[in-house]
């Protein structure tokens, strides 16, 4: 296995509903023939004293002890294709089972242990994958049957409405100017390298959720199946 990236700067795990945590932090990358600086998510979720890593972020040793403090890590779930940096730290160190869509590529040598499909096995009971059918790279939604229906995403959708403290200057002007920063959005990039179909998002509206927790961005509470409708409406009229 090549070597692993080090930690970035992110935040505190956050619990931001019972049992489901919340950590932002940074991603560093080189994308279309330009450095970025900016944020991203992971979201935790337990059960019992078991932890599923949803879009990895590898933490501090300080960040590190806060999340043994809540459980064992026993599974990582890789959802977006242009995610992955961290998945290996943590198959590593924990043994952790991988979880990824048929047909990602994965970083630093990693193979899926088990595949996720919908209608198939998941790490979390109570969760069902929404799988994109017209995008060029695999992408999935975990949904969790809890607090009226949770939506966990990668790219597909985003909650930026400001950037934050994990973004360089450069970044954030660029991404203002590409209309990164919009509540309930489709991720630009994501949009412009995967060219998705409304009949996804369609297929997406026909799921039960209240709040949405997305790879970029804050928490989107009580509304997100609202305001991410009104936003495919508007994308895919």
């Amino acid at each position: 296995m090549s070597a692993l990236p080090e930690a970035l700067p992110h935040g505190d795990l956050e619990e931001v509903f019972p049992d489901v945590f919340f950590v932002t932090g940074t991603m560093l990358t080189q994308l279309m023939g330009a450095h970025w600086h900016f944020s991203r998510n992971m979201t935790v979720v337990r059960e019992g004293g078991e932890l599923t890593l949803i879009n990895a972020i590898r933490l501090s040793d300080e960040g590190l002890a806060q999340l043994e403090a809540l459980g064992t890590v026993k599974h990582v779930v890789k959802i977006g294709s242009l995610h992955g940096r961290d998945d290996a730290f943590y198959k590593q160190r924990y043994g952790a089972t991988f979880w990824a869509l048929p047909g990602m590529q994965h970083e630093h040598g990693l193979v899926a242990d088990r595949e996720l499909v919908p209608g198939g096995p998941m790490p979390v009971a109570g969760a069902t994958l929404f799988a994109f059918e017209h995008t060029k790279l695999p992408e999935g939604i975990l949904h969790l049957d809890r607090e009226g229906g949770i939506v966990v995403a990668c790219d597909a959708l985003q909650h930026w409405v400001a950037p934050d403290r994990f973004f360089d200057e450069a970044s954030r002007e660029r991404m203002t100017g590409m209309g990164f920063f919009q509540p309930a959005n489709i991720g630009p990039v994501w949009h412009q390298v995967n060219e998705p179909k409304a009949a996804d998002f369609q297929r997406l509206q026909g799921l039960g959720f209240q709040h949405a927790l997305c790879g970029h961005g804050s928490p989107l509470r009580d509304t997100a199946h609202r305001d991410f409708s009104e936003r495919f409406q508007r994308v895919f009229a």
